[in-house]
């Protein structure tokens, strides 16, 4: 039987479009995936929507339509952007499913009960966050500051809370020992001094009134709706057949490590489930130097239209070549051209093109040859270094680059043309191989291509003016 590996990312909020942010971990989760399927392994990947929280039912109040039709819309936008960047998710989770979500949310409430109890409560709630925050943990004007300019709303109510102050030591013994391992280490750091620093309770429903009577309903309390973040947290496992539970990786953006590296640990220990094993935590876009904000329009960039003009392997390889993995970067169109001229059309698409016009002219053809993984490219995907890895193979397309130049062999008569070509076809080859979990459309491409009679083919990065 195959070895299963079980990867995730976030669960979107649906309340708006989808942006270049979101871009960014799905093509890092499909990566790691691609990787491991490679490896053999019974890889599959999983998102969904988080439709139960509080923003949803606003923004369709907002758009005046009804809340189940304002989340499938929104979801579907999610899933779709993922198929058209090719990296299409293997379970898609709905936050509103009731027929397995809901069930398995409740069943996860009714396993942590022993630490669960009700209490009245007065907060400041972030409905961007979909979090009570204590005032020091606030900015000086008192707004979070994940969604500054926000002003928080004072909360008044009767809920459940669950036992969290609990799980403080066992939490950092299984961090400190990397039982449960956070990527990158300056991140575990930052959870564990979170942990240190004591854990509250947390409020984990919310009324009827409040939730608009949306959401997952509390098991045996008809007045009470599960509060956003343990029902959303739960898609991770209800989304997937149980086989592949515990996720070996959980792909999130660093404004979200508290509810994963905390809350979500805590949840499954109350209620016995085994904990996933790894947390990768990426940093965040800008767009143009500038925070991705819904109330600044001119960072909100729309990925379909970028894809339709530039190719979905063209935005995966910017995201994951000049973005690093574990801190914040920067995204405009203009180095997105740059990069596609300099790095797709004059690297690998030029030296694709001479080589296979090259070949043509002699009939040459190759033979099938069985490439591996380069030791390099593994290392690097062991810890998320997708940038890393594709560096290393773009100085490998530099080399055979700079073998042709050097070599000439346009000069060359055909026996020794076709000795040189028996040399640097294979390197074609191996690279096309190690490029797949990366550039998958381009890679198929190349290995179809130099497989057999090499011809020429149309340009695989056309440059753009």
């Amino acid at each position: 039987m195959d070895k299963k590996f079980y990867i995730t990312a976030a669960i979107p909020y649906v309340n708006a479009k989808p942006h270049i942010g979101h871009v960014l971990e799905y093509v890092q989760v499909d990566v790691v995936k691609r990787y491991h399927k490679l490896l053999g392994e019974d890889a599959v990947s999983l998102s969904g929507g988080d439709e139960n929280a509080l923003k949803n039912v606003q923004a369709a109040e907002k758009a005046s339509k009804p809340i189940q039709e304002f989340v499938d819309e929104g979801t579907e936008n999610f899933r779709q952007l993922a198929i058209k960047l090719n990296g299409e998710f293997d379970f898609w989770q709905k936050g509103s499913d009731q027929k397995i979500h809901y069930p398995s949310s409740q069943e996860l409430w009714k396993k942590c009960a022993a630490d669960i109890y009700k209490k009245s409560y007065t907060g400041l709630y972030c409905v961007g966050c979909e979090a009570f925050y204590p005032p020091e943990e606030l900015n000086e004007k008192g707004e979070c500051f994940e969604h500054s300019g926000k002003k928080l709303d004072e909360v008044k109510e009767e809920n459940y809370f669950f036992k969290l102050s609990k799980y403080q030591e066992p939490l950092i013994k299984l961090i400190e020992s990397e039982e449960l391992k956070i990527v990158p280490e300056f991140r575990k750091n930052e959870v564990l001094s979170f942990l240190k620093s004591g854990l509250q309770d947390i409020s984990i429903s919310r009324s009827n009134e409040r939730a608009k009577n949306w959401g997952v309903p509390v098991p045996n309390d008809p007045t009470q709706r599960i509060y956003v973040w343990f029902d959303a947290l739960n898609i991770y496992r209800s989304g997937a057949p149980e086989k592949y539970w515990p996720a070996d990786v959980h792909a999130i953006g660093k404004g979200i490590s508290r509810f994963h590296c905390v809350y979500w640990p805590a949840f499954l220990l109350s209620a016995g489930f085994p904990l996933p094993k790894t947390i990768f935590i990426h940093g965040y876009l800008t767009v143009n130097g500038q925070k991705i904000s819904k109330s600044n329009p001119e960072t909100v960039v729309d990925p379909v239209p970028l894809i339709e003009k530039y190719g979905a392997d063209a935005i995966r390889y910017f995201l994951l070549a000049k973005i690093s993995p574990f801190d914040d970067g920067d995204f405009s169109e203009e180095k997105l051209k740059e990069v596609y001229n300099a790095d797709l059309a004059n690297g690998l698409g030029n030296l694709v093109a001479r080589v296979a016009k090259l070949a043509e002219k002699i009939n040459f053809e190759l033979r099938i040859v069985n490439y591996e993984l380069w030791g390099e490219v593994k290392t690097n995907l062991d810890n998320f270094r997708v940038d890393l890895a594709l560096e290393f193979l773009w100085q490998k397309i530099k080399e055979v680059d700079g073998e042709i130049d050097q070599t000439q062999p346009w000069k060359l008569e055909e026996k020794e043309l076709n000795g040189f070509l028996e040399k640097v076809a294979p390197k074609i080859q191996a690279i096309a191989y190690n490029l797949q979990p990366f550039l998958p459309e381009t890679s198929q491409k190349i290995l179809e291509q130099f497989s057999g009679k090499i011809v020429s083919q149309q340009p695989l990065f056309p440059r753009v003016s």
